[in-house]
């Protein structure tokens, strides 16, 4: 028998209905990509080091790593980073040359998602 995945977390919750709810009114396939993508189990979840982030991604581009970014390496690209949730360190390390921001944030300042990426 397969046991149905809940999430405990009323944050986590609230941004999948978000999402799903802002991808089936507006037709945007990425918040429907990122809901999927958080749904999924805490051991499935991505996480992404700064080294991985500096390696792909270019200047003044805006990322969006659903699950969690960690501090393993330096950045040294002026980037958006968008997460679930960031270790303190990379919080830290993004904010000193780029911008580090929540999830919710981006929806905020961009929910038409234009010129965004999943890496992870």
């Amino acid at each position: 028998m397969v046991q149905k995945i809940v999430k405990t977390n009323p944050y986590m919750n609230e941004l999948i209905v978000h999402l799903k709810k802002l991808s089936l009114e507006k037709k945007i396939p990425l918040w429907k990509a990122v809901a999927r993508e958080l749904e999924k189990s805490r051991r499935m979840r991505r996480e992404v080091n700064l080294e991985k982030i500096n390696r792909i991604c270019r200047d003044n581009e805006t990322i969006i790593v659903p699950g969690k970014v960690l501090a393993l390496g330096e950045l040294y690209k002026k980037v958006t980073v968008a997460a679930f949730s960031f270790s303190d360190s990379a919080y830290a390390k993004i904010n000193e040359k780029g911008k580090a921001m929540s999830i919710q944030e981006l929806l905020q300042e961009n929910p038409q998602g234009s010129g965004v990426r999943i890496i992870g």
